[in-house]
């Protein structure tokens, strides 16, 4: 037992399976040569008797289907004989042809002998019936009737016989086994009893120290660190353990008090860091809105519209209103959640004036789903998705480009298609787009708004990390990006 305190912790629990399993395996090995030996000797007590029913079959077999002929003298019965009469002379080359003393090999001699003059008796009969020699093959079938009841009297005979010796023998066998059966239960109770006492005494000796070790650590989780510590009494991992679980006890109240002071210092920091992006972001709006007054500019361009109006200068008209109406939707919106039906009316704004600035270069089709234009999404969603779709998709395909959006509703969400039949994109360009570090020539959207903020917007407002997927079938078949909005049923108006 001293030796075994001593041994390592995996050195304890391989002694303790490779002894379990050692007696487990020798016990076994001694049952199943017993049982095959048995079996095997039970098997060849009646495998004789088993060939001579096998052979009294065949041997019907063949005078029924010699019979069949005779009387009706069709290839079908004619062509069961042959088949019958080849099976039956299989049956009997296996029987002995020695001459010998033993009474029960000169019988199957015997039935050998008898039965290849039989199976010659019959053929000659056959033969007769196709030659339409009557009188002779109804003498030879008499003579072979007697001659197949005479054999299968004999067969009976030595099967009787065979059975009545075997029967003997089984019957010790038969003792025997119950016997073996007895010895094999008393030795697995045995085995049983050894393993169970050798596994519980030496996993007592792993398992006394865990359970030391566990009430210890009980207390300290609960705070007490007072706790009396209990010395190693072995030299394996769980002696280090202990060793090193009481070293740990007594510096943890100072360890978990620096831990305090770090974390509050770094909740510090973090707080001084989200401050300075604060101020930061605020500075650089305050920056982009000194550069061009965004209401000054929607004013300018709604009274273009209105002098356009006056001059009968129509396309002009309505070309400044939609520049007007997306300025206007810029300044409004910027920071706002809107409803699909606004995002769209800014989508159609936008190819309106692109389509005016190209001539109508770009083909635009969209399919919405009606009760879904009231979903709120978060704003300047769909326009920088639109916008790559004509810059990095069919801006160079001279008035080839089509670009659909789809609205539809699939499970519980909505979703916002935008397809192109651009250029397409690869595999690692939309992995670097969904991971936010695709730039095109190092460059962001026009708009300012690139996709790493799209996703990144879209995220914190349904607050999901799946809300975009990137697809595209390869080089010239065009991308369809799909946005996922969740669904939430509308409130009816009140009337």
């Amino acid at each position: 037992m001293k030796h075994f305190r001593n041994l390592s912790l995996q050195g304890k629990i391989s002694l303790i399976y490779i002894i379990a399993n050692v007696l487990v395996l020798i016990s076994n090995i001694m049952l199943l040569a017993g049982i095959n030996s048995m079996s095997g000797e039970l098997d060849l007590v009646y495998r004789d008797n088993l060939q001579l029913n096998e052979l009294v079959v065949a041997l019907d077999d063949v005078q029924s289907s010699m019979t069949d002929y005779l009387n009706a003298k069709t290839s079908d019965s004619l062509e069961a004989y042959y088949r019958n009469e080849q099976i039956y002379r299989e049956k009997i080359e296996v029987l002995n042809e020695e001459v010998t003393d033993l009474n029960f090999a000169r019988m199957e001699r015997n039935i050998k002998t008898m039965s290849e003059n039989y199976l010659n008796m019959v053929a000659q009969t056959v033969e007769a019936k196709r030659g339409r020699n009557v009188e002779k093959y109804r003498v030879r079938y008499e003579n072979a009737t007697t001659m197949y009841e005479y054999i299968r009297t004999y067969i009976a005979s030595l099967n009787n016989e065979q059975f009545m010796h075997n029967s003997s023998h089984y019957k010790e066998l038969s003792e025997a086994f119950r016997l073996f059966e007895t010895i094999s239960l008393i030795i697995i109770v045995v085995v049983m009893l050894c393993s169970m006492f050798v596994i519980v005494r030496l996993a007592g000796t792993i398992v006394s120290p865990l359970k030391k070790l566990a009430r210890q650590a009980d207390e300290v989780a609960k705070g007490n660190f007072d706790v009396p510590l209990s010395e190693a009494d072995s030299s394996d991992e769980i002696g280090v353990v202990t060793g090193a679980f009481n070293q740990m006890v007594v510096s943890i109240r100072n360890y978990i008090e620096q831990v305090r002071e770090s974390m509050e210092v770094e909740r510090k920091l973090k707080e001084k860091e989200l401050l300075m992006e604060t101020h930061l972001k605020d500075a650089q709006l305050k920056y982009l809105q000194a550069q061009i007054n965004p209401h000054f500019l929607f004013n300018t361009l709604n009274a273009g519209a209105q002098l356009a109006m006056m001059e009968d200068a129509e396309r002009t008209y309505q070309y400044v209103q939609n520049m007007a109406e997306f300025f206007r939707y810029n300044v409004k919106k910027g920071e706002d959640t809107v409803t699909i039906r606004e995002e769209m009316e800014l989508i159609d704004n936008y190819i309106y004036i692109l389509n005016v600035r190209f001539s109508g270069e770009i083909h635009y089709e969209k399919e919405v789903q009606e009760d879904l234009l009231d979903i709120k999404m978060p704003s300047m969603i769909l326009q920088p998705l639109v916008e790559n779709a004509v810059n990095h998709g069919i801006r160079e395909m001279a008035g080839e480009g089509k670009i659909k959006v789809h609205v539809y509703k699939k499970n519980e969400e909505v979703c916002i298609s935008v397809k192109d039949n651009g250029k397409g994109m690869t595999s690692s360009c939309i992995d670097s787009v969904l991971d936010g570090t695709y730039r095109a020539d190092g460059k962001k959207s026009s708009n300012g708004v690139g996709m790493d903020n799209v996703i990144a917007r879209l995220k914190l407002f349904t607050g999901s990390d799946t809300v975009i997927s990137i697809s595209s079938e390869g080089e010239n078949k065009g991308t369809e990006i799909i946005i996922y909005l969740p669904y939430e049923e509308q409130e009816e108006p009140y009337v």
